[in-house]
């Protein structure tokens, strides 16, 4: 399972990241228009992922639901910055990037 706890850790780190957000990921969701209003409930999203994943150690099916929605979730980040024509660095290194560790995890850890 130490692929399951690699993606809560980043998932963790990414989450303190949003807490004041750094100026790569303010700049991440200026560039999809992500309400300001809004950026407060990115870290407890993200913590929220962390604690599933985490519990899905021990209860495969939240591990998996968990997983399986990180998925989702960069999905729609992935067609966010498509849909706002940011195809630099925010779409390919922090969107898909996640997207496909998330995938990996999904499928090596629960679906297999």
């Amino acid at each position: 399972m130490w692929p399951v706890i690699a993606l809560a850790l980043l998932t963790a780190i990414d989450a303190v990241l949003c807490l004041k957000p750094a100026a790569f990921i303010a700049a991440c969701f200026e560039a999809v228009r992500w309400p300001r209003r809004l950026w407060w409930t990115m870290p407890i999203i993200k913590l929220a992922a962390v604690a599933g994943l985490v519990a899905g150690i021990w209860v495969p099916y939240l591990g998996a639901t968990t997983s399986l929605a990180l998925v989702l979730y960069f999905l729609l980040a992935v067609a966010a910055h498509l849909r706002a024509h940011d195809l630099g660095r925010n779409l390919f290194v922090n969107a898909s990037g996640m997207l496909l560790v998330c995938i990996a995890v999904s499928v090596f850890c629960f679906l297999r």
